[in-house]
C-alpha cells in the first residue's frame, strides 16, 4: 500500500460526504410531494444496480466462496435494505439538518461494533466520547418534537439508519480484502434490491405514482441521487475502504452536518431547494458539537496522543 493510493482514498472519502451532503438537502426536495419513500428508494437502488452490473460484465469475477454467502447477505440488508430505507424515511419526517447530525455519530457506533469482532479494549477517552456523543444524540431526538422540519420519530429511524450503516462498514471489509470493490458492491446492492422487492409496500406505494406528473427538476434531482449519491459513493467508499480501517472512513462522516448547512444555504440562494435555513437552530449546532466532541474522543484523540 503506497502513500498516493492512501491519500486518494481519504480523497475519494471527502467527496463522498460532499456528495452525502447534498443529497440530503436535495432528496428533502423530492419527498413527499413528487416521491414517496419506498418508490424513491426503489428507483435509486435499482438504477445503482444497473450501473454496477455494466461495470462488472467488464471484468474478471471471481468465484464466492460459501463461507462468505452469509456475509454478503448481511451487507446487502445492512448496507442497502435497511439503511436505504430508515434514511428516506427518517428524512422524509425530519429535517435534512437532523440527518447530517445523526450521520455523523456513525464513527462511534463503527469504534463499538468493531471492537466487538475485534476485542479490542475500550480506553477511557473513548468511553467518554461514546458517552458525550450518545447525549447529543438522545437531546436532539427529544427535542425535535417542538422544534421546525424534525420529528423524534424521524431522528429514531435516522439513528437507526446511522447503526446500519456501521454494520456495514465493517462487515464488508472483510469482503474488499478478498474479492473486487465492484464485485463485492454489485453483489450486495443486487441482494439488497431483491430484499426491497420483498417489501410489500414498495408494490403498493409504486403502483400509486403518478410519474407523468414529476417535473423536470424533481427528475433532475432523482437522477443525482441515483448516480452521485448512489452509485458514485458506494464506487468510492469501497475503494477508500481498500486502503483505510471502517473506522477512519467513517470518521469523514462528521463533516456532513457542515455540509449540509453550507449546501442549504446555497440550494435556498440558487433556487434548487426550499429554504430549510430554518432548521438551523443554536439548540441544534449545540448538539452538534456534542457529538463532534464525542467523535473526536473516540476515532482522533488516541491517535493525536
Amino acid at each position: 500500500m503506497t502513500r498516493s493510493q492512501i491519500i486518494r482514498a481519504h480523497f475519494a472519502l471527502l467527496v463522498v460526504n460532499l456528495l452525502y451532503g447534498a443529497n440530503h438537502v436535495l432528496a428533502k426536495g423530492v419527498m413527499p410531494q413528487y416521491l414517496d419513500p419506498n418508490t424513491f428508494i426503489l428507483l435509486r437502488v435499482s438504477g445503482a444496480v444497473l450501473l454496477f452490473w455494466i461495470l462488472l460484465l467488464s471484468q474478471k469475477r471471481k468465484p464466492i466462496d460459501r463461507a462468505d454467502y452469509w456475509r454478503f447477505l448481511a451487507a446487502g440488508l445492512f448496507g442497502v435494505a435497511i439503511n436505504q430505507l430508515f434514511f428516506f424515511h427518517g428524512l422524509n419526517l425530519s429535517s435534512a439538518l437532523n440527518a447530517g447530525i445523526i450521520m455523523a455519530l456513525n464513527p462511534i457506533m463503527v469504534v463499538i461494533i468493531s471492537a466487538f469482532v475485534t476485542r479490542e479494549k475500550f480506553t477511557v477517552p473513548k468511553y467518554t466520547g461514546i458517552a458525550i456523543g450518545a447525549v447529543g444524540a438522545i437531546l436532539l431526538t427529544l427535542s425535535s418534537g417542538k422544534l421546525p422540519g424534525a420529528s423524534s420519530l424521524g431522528d429514531l429511524f435516522l439513528l437507526i439508519n446511522a447503526l446500519s450503516y456501521a454494520l456495514y462498514l465493517v462487515l464488508s471489509k472483510p469482503l474488499l480484502l478478498k474479492y473486487s470493490p465492484i464485485q463485492v458492491i454489485t453483489y450486495v446492492f443486487t441482494i439488497g434490491l431483491i430484499l426491497l422487492l420483498l417489501f410489500p409496500p414498495t408494490w403498493s406505494n409504486l403502483a400509486n405514482v403518478d410519474f407523468q406528473q414529476i417535473p423536470a427538476s424533481a427528475w433532475y434531482k432523482i437522477t443525482y441521487v441515483i448516480v452521485g449519491v448512489t452509485f458514485l459513493t458506494y464506487l468510492l467508499t469501497i475503494f477508500g475502504l481498500k486502503y483505510v480501517s471502517a473506522t477512519v472512513s467513517a470518521a469523514y462522516i462528521y463533516t456532513q452536518p457542515v455540509m449540509v448547512m453550507g449546501f442549504a444555504i446555497l440550494f435556498s440562494a440558487l433556487g434548487w431547494a426550499a429554504d430549510y435555513t430554518h432548521t438551523i437552530t443554536i439548540e441544534r449546532i449545540l448538539y452538534m458539537l456534542f457529538i463532534f466532541t464525542g467523535v473526536y474522543l473516540v476515532s482522533f484523540y488516541k491517535a493525536k496522543k
